[in-house]
């Protein structure tokens, strides 16, 4: 059983005389009473029952009840409310109090039937049922390893060094004897062996050490009989408690009940306390200073009290401290935390603030609660919930680290299963928490709906989820197991984790960030294009070796097809040429085959002679190099081509980034030179033919992928001097640039330089060239980067491939 002196208001209602009954019964209750008001309850049910066994009547029925609460034995609490309700005379208030006791008992039921028997809507006594609230951690209670005893034992600290400290009266009983005349009690009898409130030994604080032996620490306070409540400033080496001492002038008052009060002491490393020091807002004869809890951060000093001023009950209170342990005036907590019911047992960690209390609307007798932190105010009191609340009292939560710095969380209680009236136990999380944020590529958390299937691999079953206030991804992971999530939704590549695991995790919240990416669909990732002779479909020779380069790539990645977008020349009618084209399209798909690449792989399109690339329309003049650049399939090498299907990102391009598309399928461009170089006859900047389909391909390549930025290069060989190179090298570049202005390019998508004979590919001024070395240099490089700029004049900002 806890500190039963910590209850110190609630009985007052509950005293009344009898009333009908003969002298010497009234003596007896007149005596029970004032053993009541002297905190001896055990003594005070002796003799309640004695007088009930002697004369039933409602009045002692519910007097036996009452004390019953106080000393919170609830099964017979139950059993004694049911009798008293039976009485004619019960009223609403008893009904209620029946109804709390069948709570704590698992009798709710039962209790509800008796009172709607007797004609009591139970729903009229507004009794709270709260017996499914839940914590929202999921904990498991274990008993506290070497702490507890048969007896009450109950608060934990732990100072420097691991040893943990804790509250006991494991001594014995000791049953207490009522004189045989003295009804009325003129004084007080103090025991210098046991509690006259409990019969119990007085409670004393023992020591844990970190081999796991305990021992009694001994309080150096003259006359102390409870010795309680340690909390430790780890700072100071300080240990303050609570104590109730025998004060001699008041020992032989019968109208005096001696107080708690708190001191503190220094705590030497052999375990002894030296000097005792009292806080200065004690006042043993007229209210209670007890529980103390040092916040060493906020340097403040939490304690339960009955001051006057508080709001009924026991409250909570905080005074600041010093190092030259100067207090401030108490500061009551508020009625955000205080209650017209008993409040105590603080506790800080962060911004959480924790306390028990019987006002709040709770579980069982007294439960934990927790609000939230700031140091100018408590908010969003709520109940701890079961199992770390039960039916029974539970109070002083501590969170400490033990000696291997390794958090370790505790609570007292008297709930069913224990070993003694209170136990002292270790509340351990059952399930590690997961936490994940789903963000698009701009890092924005995609609150809409995606599917997220997380498996414990290890017990071979799926794990629910859930999506947090602000669409985080939450779930409740199995302690020493592996996890495999995949995260889905339509339209973007799955995200697949199998590295979550709870094997050895220290902490409480596994946490994941995944990015979910939109598939690129229909993304160009490589251009190239065939031409036909006049009036034919067949595939020419020197169009083989760029189909053979696009069937391999297809084999070798199964999520690229190809689209194949064929033209004619302006000779001929256009209905013929539809037909034609139609026919070069078709001829593709036919060559492929030889490759393995089905059918449904390659898309086709035909234009006839809609779509030329040069001024020869009907019945312009112009030669058959001209004419043969219309005559051509638009080869477009895309990737993830199928809108309705959901792609995977292949394996081989695990590591790459696909928030930025353009730039993921560089190695496929490099290796099927998607990007040309364009050479010229010397001291000339005048385009080849052959060149001229280099940068066809070019152009297509820039229209299909809007956001490429090409980069233009002019350079000459070493032959004429710095000041005649550099004007030709600037010819070379902007001839480039000016035929892909004319297929359509936008100006400011193509930037140019030039380098004169600067930057050569073969340095023929330290070496005799051949004119095939000399051709080397006379050149124009291009490069594409991805845009990620606003243009300013003709000032970018790139990134370059």
């Amino acid at each position: 059983m806890k500190k039963t002196f910590t209850i110190l208001s609630i009985t007052a209602a509950m005293i009344f005389g009898s009333v009908g009954v003969t002298e010497a019964q009234k003596s007896k209750i007149r005596y029970a009473d004032k053993q009541m008001e002297l905190m001896n309850y055990t003594h005070a049910l002796e003799v309640y029952e004695q007088s009930y066994a002697n004369k039933p009547n409602y009045e002692t029925a519910k007097k036996v009840a009452g004390a019953e609460d106080i000393i919170r034995d609830y099964d017979k609490s139950y059993e004694w409310w049911k009798t008293t309700v039976g009485y004619d005379e019960a009223t609403n208030s008893d009904y209620a109090q029946f109804l709390r006791a069948a709570q704590l008992t698992d009798n709710f039921e039962e209790a509800v039937s008796i009172i709607e028997a007797k004609g009591v809507s139970a729903d009229s006594l507004d009794v709270a049922k709260l017996l499914t609230l839940q914590s929202k951690r999921k904990v498991k209670l274990e008993p506290a390893e070497g702490l507890n005893s048969t007896g009450s034992d109950f608060d934990l600290a732990v100072d420097s060094n691991g040893n943990k400290y804790f509250v006991s009266d494991r001594g014995g009983i000791y049953p207490s004897e009522m004189p045989s005349l003295r009804f009325d009690a003129k004084n007080k009898y103090f025991s210098d062996e046991k509690s006259d409130y409990t019969d119990r030994e007085y409670f004393s604080v023992y020591k844990q050490d970190t081999t796991g032996n305990v021992t009694e620490l001994v309080s150096n306070v003259p006359g102390t009989y409870n010795f309680s409540d340690p909390s430790y400033d780890k700072g100071q080496g300080i240990l303050f408690y609570s104590i109730t001492r025998d004060i001699k002038k008041i020992k032989k008052r019968d109208d005096i009940v001696v107080q708690p009060e708190i001191y503190y002491s220094k705590l030497n490393e052999d375990g002894t306390m030296e000097g005792f020091y009292p806080v200065p807002f004690n006042d043993s004869i007229k209210y209670a200073v007890m529980n103390p809890y040092v916040d060493e951060e906020a340097k403040r000093l939490y304690f339960t009290s009955d001051m006057p001023g508080g709001m009924g009950g026991t409250d909570l209170y905080y005074a600041t401290y010093d190092a030259d342990m100067t207090f401030g005036d108490p500061v009551n907590l508020g009625s955000t935390i205080n209650t017209s019911g008993n409040e105590s047992h603080a506790f800080r960690k962060d911004d959480k603030f924790y306390f028990s209390s019987t006002g709040h609307p709770g579980v069982g007798g007294m439960d934990v609660f927790q609000s939230d932190y700031t140091a100018t105010q408590f908010s969003n009191v709520q109940n701890m919930g079961m199992p770390i609340n039960s039916l029974a009292d539970d109070f002083a939560y501590r969170e400490v680290l033990n000696e291997k710095g390794k958090e370790e969380v505790y609570l007292s209680s008297n709930r069913k299963g224990g070993q003694g009236l209170d136990d002292i136990y270790t509340i351990q999380d059952v399930y590690k928490q997961f936490l994940a944020r789903v963000i698009d590529c701009e890092g924005l958390v995609i609150t809409d709906s995606y599917m997220a299937t997380l498996r414990d691999k290890t017990q071979n079953g799926n794990v629910q989820t859930t999506r947090g206030a602000t669409g985080e991804l939450l779930a409740e992971l199995e302690p020493d197991s592996d996890f495999g999530i995949v995260i889905s939704k339509p339209g973007y590549f799955s995200v697949t984790d199998e590295s979550i695991t709870t094997k050895g995790f220290e902490g409480d919240t596994v946490k994941r960030e995944y990015t979910l990416i939109a598939i690129p669909y229909q993304l160009p990732v490589y251009v190239d294009i065939v031409y036909y002779d006049l009036d034919k479909f067949k595939i020419r020779d020197d169009a083989k070796p760029a189909l053979d380069k696009l069937g391999e790539m297809m084999n070798k990645y199964p999520f690229l097809d190809l689209l194949v977008a064929s033209h004619t020349d302006s000779r001929a009618s256009d209905e013929y040429n539809i037909i034609l084209s139609n026919n070069r399209a078709k001829a593709v798909t036919e060559y492929m085959a030889q490759h393995n690449i089905s059918a449904d792989r390659i898309r086709l399109e035909w234009f006839g002679e809609q779509e030329l690339v040069n001024d020869c329309g009907n019945g312009k003049p112009c030669n058959e190099v001209d004419h043969q650049m219309n005559r051509r399939s638009e080869l477009i090498l895309e990737a993830f081509p199928d809108p309705s299907k959901q792609y995977e990102i292949p394996e081989s391009f695990k590591d790459l980034n696909f928030c930025d598309p353009e730039t993921l399928f560089e190695d496929i461009q490099k290796e099927l030179a998607a990007i040309p170089t364009i050479y010229f006859d010397f001291d000339k900047s005048m385009l080849r033919s052959v060149h001229k389909k280099e940068l066809e391909r070019t152009a297509i390549m820039l229209k299909r992928m809007p956001n490429l930025m090409l980069y233009i290069e002019g350079h000459t060989d070493q032959r004429g001097s710095d000041e005649y190179n550099k004007p030709l090298s600037e010819r070379r570049a902007d001839v480039v640039k000016k035929y892909l202005i004319q297929r359509g390019i936008e100006d400011n998508r193509m930037e140019e330089t030039w380098f004169g004979e600067t930057k050569p590919v073969n340095d023929c001024n330290s070496i005799s060239c051949t004119e095939a070395m000399h051709q080397l240099n006379r050149r124009t490089e291009l490069r594409v980067g991805k845009t990620s700029f606003t243009y300013t004049g003709r000032k970018k900002k790139v990134d370059t491939l």
